[in-house]
């Protein structure tokens, strides 16, 4: 058995990433199987027809960063051919409006991507790694208090079509809640299928045709989309903050961009403590030019390519950053980018080869690849993805993302892996983690509990826990503030996993998102 350690969004994740180190399996086999899983038991947040990034460090060699994510269709069919509508989501505080139907599905890229990490490093045959999933699938999973909230949340993308609407209810015809078991017997026979014989019959036959025949009805895909599908190997981005390299995802997605420009804005703060005045108001600045460069560099504004370059610029006074703005500005904007529904797992090995995975289906387009079980993503969907209007992404581009696995290692030798769910949020989140385990010395649980803050378009959300005076240092920052009544989904999910220079193990799941940390047969200091 191999001793290791997971954090993931759903305890039978967790449970598929064990099952892999007790066969041999190193960290890639547990985060190929844990990733599997999730695709079973997160199935709003992830799914074999939506696309991810895994971020491999191995404990020798060079660290690479897998994206597996989804790729613009490279034909786009006329808009008056689209099947393509307005989802109006409510998440009880609020509601917020998601574009599904055949014409928001991009090519997915789950399926190339496992095979790929499989080939590239794992021990364990797929077939063999995709084995809790299928078994998942096929004997069902009681659903938490989460998933039920989730659900009914999407309960418009569930009920826009007949297949997708069955799949959620159960036997009586009721809406699956809390409690109830859920069934996925299509999808466990994929899941075999795709473990025997790998992603080629989804890109070329039988499948492939039958995912064609369906957008015929309204999608873009064609077939080049399916078989020209290339998962794409890219170098980590860099950053060194407080003596902590840290490695995250590079262009064309923008999370880890953003993330490492906080860390080099953050290199100018100086917080006597966690909570402070000074923390909390320094701690929204970072975030508000970070923010600031995201809208100017064609994120969510349509801007020139040189006023975006110029913008960056300005805002790039660390030596770091300041060469890598118009780059940034240039690719960013080329690359549609998703902030969407997600989730993450991180998995370290007793050798202290770290994965951080985090994958998304978007919420899912309401319709089912048919004869498969699985939902297909509604990438185009996204309402920031066209600043100027839907249906007019560049063809046959890689989509960025918010996403950003992570890895961090630690002046006293410590290696941590992470990431978040969350959309905009879960760069906030990652960088307030990092922050605590570097300038505020907090262990790995402490970090990923203590009060988050969120800034966004002149606006500051925070969690409870600051004292009235950290929260008042806001007020030259922010033109609004709520502060929430408790933790929240909103502040995103960072599931964490930590192996210390002499080896001892520990993971922590975020409870904000349903998480639980698991540790096999961990190592003494």
């Amino acid at each position: 058995m191999t001793a290791g350690a997971v954090a993931a969004g759903h305890p039978l994740t967790a449970e598929a990433a064990l099952e892999a180190l007790d066969a041999g399996g190193t960290a890639a086999d547990a985060a190929i199987a844990a990733a599997a899983a999730a695709c079973v038991v997160e199935p709003v947040l992830a799914s074999l027809g939506g696309g991810g990034f895994c971020l491999w460090v191995p404990a020798e060699g060079r660290p690479c960063v897998y994206d597996f994510f989804v790729d613009t269709p490279r034909h786009p069919r006329p808009e008056a051919e689209l099947e393509f509508h307005a989802a109006e989501c409510d998440f009880g505080t609020a509601t917020q409006v998601f574009h599904i139907g055949l014409g928001a599905v991009a090519a997915p890229g789950m399926m190339a991507g496992l095979d790929v990490l499989q080939r590239d490093l794992a021990r364990l045959p797929l077939a063999r790694l995709v084995q809790p999933a299928a078994r998942f699938a096929r004997e069902g999973m009681t659903l938490s208090d989460l998933q039920g909230y989730i659900f009914g949340v999407v309960e418009p993308i569930l009920a826009d079509s007949a297949e997708v609407d069955a799949l959620f209810r159960g036997p009586d015809g009721a809406r699956l809640s809390p409690g109830d078991r859920f069934h996925q017997p299509v999808l466990a026979d994929t899941l075999e299928w795709f473990g025997r014989e790998g992603p080629r019959p989804f890109a070329e036959g039988p499948p492939a045709r039958t995912l064609l025949e369906l957008m015929h009805a309204g999608g873009h895909l064609r077939a080049e989309d399916l078989a020209g599908y290339a998962v794409q190997r890219r170098t980590p981005l860099h950053r060194h903050h407080a003596g902590t390299e840290i490695l995250t995802m590079p262009l064309p997605s923008s999370g880890g961009v953003l993330i490492g420009f906080a860390l080099d804005l953050a290199e100018h703060l100086a917080a006597e403590a966690h909570g402070s005045p000074d923390h909390l108001a320094g701690l929204a600045r970072v975030m508000r030019l970070t923010d600031r460069a995201r809208r100017d560099s064609g994120l969510g504004a349509a801007t020139g390519e040189a006023e975006e370059a110029a913008a960056l610029a300005r805002l790039a006074d660390p030596a770091a950053l300041r060469t890598y703005a118009s780059e940034v500005a240039r690719e960013i904007s080329g690359a549609p980018q998703v902030a969407r529904g997600t989730t993450h797992i991180s998995v370290v090995d007793r050798r202290g080869n770290l994965a951080a995975v985090s994958l998304s289906n978007g919420e899912g387009c309401g319709r089912l690849w048919p004869g498969t079980g699985i939902h297909l993503n509604n990438m185009l969907g996204e309402e920031d993805l066209n600043p100027r209007g839907f249906h007019r992404w560049p063809p046959g581009v890689r989509m960025g993302s918010m996403m950003a696995p992570t890895a961090a290692t630690l002046p006293d030798g410590r290696r941590i892996a992470l990431g978040s769910g969350g959309s905009n949020r879960l760069r906030s989140a990652i960088l307030q983690v990092l922050l605590n385990l570097t300038d505020f010395h907090m262990t790995l649980a402490e970090a990923v509990v203590a009060p988050r803050l969120h800034v966004e378009r002149g606006s500051a959300d925070v969690e409870p826990g600051y004292a009235p005076a950290a929260l008042e240092s806001l007020a030259g920052e922010v033109a609004q503030l709520t502060v929430w009544e408790g933790s929240n989904l909103f502040f995103g999910g960072v599931h964490a996993v930590e192996r210390s220079r002499h080896g001892r193990l520990q993971a922590f799941g975020d409870a904000r998102r349903g998480g639980v940390g698991r540790v096999a047969a961990p190592a003494t200091a």
